[in-house]
């Protein structure tokens, strides 16, 4: 329907007249909206998206209560969208926030509360539910976990690594004690990083640990979940027979854990940006339900009897679907598998229908599952990158149909050459373009050759590993996988030859300062502006994605750090990261620091006597900071009196309590961090902003409470810095 015509039906039907500037304006709406017609549908899950992050945004914790209006509201949306379809449209928006806000309240409502283990080396016990190969030892993840002989069972779980040199073996059923120290999960690196506790909380993981002693193993005392003594056996099976790096990663490939993969290689499959083919994902479901798909497919074919009784394509789609969800629970069922499994359905559903197989609506019904299953998934890079590249992919494909249709032609070879290479290259330039900026947001780095790397590391594990790999997972209760895991293991071996080679390019994988939450939100709803919609409007995305991109240059960094336990504080000058850094600082955090600011190395605070350029200067005392030139200046205290400073400077950091009131400047001391978690400092022409992390994050049920000293528990509790 042309334009004109369509603003004439709008103009028939709708409630509005032109009559007035308000009424212009609203049929201006609808004629966009009809304009946009199959297109509206996904904005809900995009809307539901906001909602669960306007919970996570909070400060404080809502009622339970506030979850009752969102039934209501969707109801309320479907009534009135029979009746005005654009109006009941706009209203579902609404109820859609709604409902993602409450689905994030519901799921922190029902989760047990978060632990606090003993301080002191315990005792520990619990079943077995996991066991971890690492590149040395294993690492068992308990349930029901006891602290001591007669404590009472725990309702999360606690991982713990095994010393290296254990001759324990347990399995997922075995009832483990061991002497360990346990920790609760760390606070974020810094106000505003990436929150550890919170991402425990919503796991049901209560803390984790080493051992200290060796492990006590009761064999088949407990009850372990489903699958995960045949995933163990899987695991076990690959790396006898295929020992090695190799064999490590066609573990992963076949059941999704990472921990046995050697750090250098690991590091090599992240720099090549061939670090997505070890998280299982879209891709491997892919060839895990398209082969099982044409294997059956053919077999019913080749039973003449069978094929003329039976619609082969429908049987061979239950019979995938099937094996879909099999490797959804062998895996773990992580975020990205539950975004292609929940597509693989629907696919398999427009199979069988005769409907358009993959489309916008699609993965918007996969995406609005996923929240409501784990709503915290969405705060994560795997939600983030895997619906970046599905939505580019998607959208590519529609703006790309007509002009590779005419390259198709008349279907010469070497025409069908060039579309193969062309969607090839296409759609590894189009997902590493989409999921680039979530990459850089959350880890600082940027991988220059991810498309040359895949171009070569896909079809190997497309081809040749994975298929291997199922047909060895069949042929194990037989034990006849031997050629065929000898087989995956050449793919495997190509896979990490590509990615060591790939990663040794000159500026393979840069740091870059990240790009901040604000203007992550920025990009991702410039790109789902420009992706939904199909008319000229869509384009409006273009500057946003470009102002989100360009946000880390209008962000900036903190120029001062304290870690939660003093023993890690950061200047931030000149664009070098100095740090004094006392024996067990964690390392964790020093790299968060560094990607903050995206530098590459930090370097010591200079010692007694010695004196750094520029913006610092240090003694035997004490260490100055000023980050703008003239400013006011911030003081870390070394064995010089914290007195003499007061007043002078904005700011007096010290790694010990600092006993005593300091005049005209804040204290950062060893009681500020232990109180209120690790500081940040931004300092300017008009003094300093502090923000401790129990401030950015407030009263959240993962926060842990403001601790109270020991035989003082009576006392009120300290006020939130």
């Amino acid at each position: 329907m042309r334009n004109q015509d369509l603003s004439s039906t709008v103009a028939r039907e709708s409630p509005f007249r032109p009559g007035t500037a308000l009424g212009a304006a609203a049929l201006r709406v609808e004629v966009l909206l009809a304009g946009e017609r199959g297109r509206l549908a996904p904005w809900l899950a995009v809307a539901m998206g906001a909602g669960v992050l306007a919970y996570f945004g909070l400060r404080e914790e809502p009622s339970p209560w506030v979850m009752a209006p969102a039934p209501v509201l969707v109801v309320l949306a479907w009534w009135v969208a029979t009746r005005a379809p654009h109006a009941g449209w706009g209203l579902g928006l609404v109820a859609a926030a709604a409902l993602g806000f409450a689905a994030a309240v519901g799921h922190a409502w029902l989760a047990p509360p978060a632990l606090a283990p003993p301080m002191r080396a315990v005792v520990l016990s619990g079943v077995v539910l996991d066991a971890d190969l690492l590149p040395e030892g294993r690492r068992v993840t308990l349930g029901e976990p006891r602290f001591g002989p007669e404590g009472p069972p725990q309702p999360r779980t606690i991982r713990v690594r095994l010393r290296a040199n254990d001759p324990a073996r347990p399995e997922p059923g075995d009832r483990l004690s061991v002497r360990a120290l346990v920790r609760a999960p760390s606070a974020p690196a810094y106000p505003g990083a990436w929150d550890f506790q919170r991402a425990a909380f919503f796991a049901g993981q209560g803390g984790a640990g080493f051992a200290i002693g060796p492990a006590e193993v009761a064999a088949g005392e407990g009850r372990a979940p489903p699958l995960s003594g045949l995933r163990a056996e899987i695991e076990a099976r690959v790396t006898a027979v295929l020992p090695g790096p190799a064999g490590a990663v066609a573990a992963a490939l076949l059941t999704g854990g990472q921990s046995a993969i050697p750090r250098d290689d690991l590091a090599a499959m992240r720099d090549s940006g061939l670090a997505h083919l070890l998280s299982v994902s879209g891709l491997h479901i892919a060839i895990v339900m398209g082969v099982t798909f044409w294997v059956v497919r053919f077999l019913i074919a080749c039973w003449r009897w069978l094929a003329l009784r039976v619609d082969g394509k429908v049987w061979a789609g239950v019979v995938a679907l099937t094996a879909g969800g099999f490797y959804l629970l062998l895996t773990g069922s992580q975020v990205p598998m539950q975004r292609s499994f929940a597509m693989a359905v629907l696919v398999t559903i427009a199979l069988l229908t005769g409907r358009q197989v993959v489309s916008l609506r699609s993965l918007a019904l996969a995406a609005a599952a996923v929240m409501l299953v784990s709503p915290d998934a969405v705060l994560g890079p795997s939600f983030q990158m895997s619906f970046a590249a599905v939505l580019a992919l998607i959208a590519g494909w529609e703006a790309m149909k007509g002009p590779m249709a005419r390259l198709r032609g008349d279907g010469a070879w070497w025409r069908r050459v060039l579309v193969f290479a062309g969607g090839l290259v296409g759609t590894s330039v189009l997902a590493g373009a989409a999921t680039a900026p979530f990459g850089l947001a959350h880890f600082g780095r940027l991988q220059w050759y991810g498309v040359a790397a895949n171009a070569v590391a896909v079809p190997l594990t497309s081809v040749l590993a994975m298929p291997a790999g199922m047909a060895a997972a069949l042929l194990m209760p037989l034990g006849l996988d031997a050629p065929a895991l000898a087989v995956m293991g050449w793919g495997v071996e190509g896979v990490l030859a590509v990615a060591r080679e790939v990663a040794s390019w000159p500026g393979a994988a840069q740091g870059a300062r990240p790009i901040p939450p604000w203007g992550l939100g920025v990009l991702a709803f410039g790109m789902v502006w420009l992706c939904l919609w199909r008319l000229r409007w869509r384009l409006l995305g273009l500057p946003l994605m470009a102002l989100g991109l360009a946000s880390p240059t209008l962000h900036r960094a903190p120029d001062l750090f304290v870690s939660g336990d003093a023993r890690l504080i950061g200047f931030a000058a000149e664009g070098v990261l100095w740090l004094q850094r006392q024996s067990g600082a964690s390392s964790l955090t020093r790299d968060a620091w560094l990607r903050a600011h995206g530098i590459a190395e930090p370097r010591p605070l200079p010692m007694d006597g010695e004196a750094a350029r520029g913006a610092i200067a240090c003694d035997a005392g004490a260490c100055v900071l000023r980050a703008v030139p003239g400013g006011p200046e911030a003081v870390l205290l070394r064995r010089a009196p914290f007195a003499e400073y007061c007043g002078r400077a904005v700011v007096v950091v010290s790694a010990e309590p600092v006993r005593g009131r300091c005049a005209g400047s804040a204290v950062v001391d060893r009681f500020a961090v232990w109180r209120n978690g690790p500081h940040a400092v931004w300092l300017g022409s008009g003094g300093a902003r502090i923000v401790s992390d129990r401030a950015w994050r407030g009263a959240r049920p993962w926060v842990p409470p403001v601790p109270v000293p020991r035989g003082r528990e009576d006392l009120p509790l300290a006020p939130v810095e």
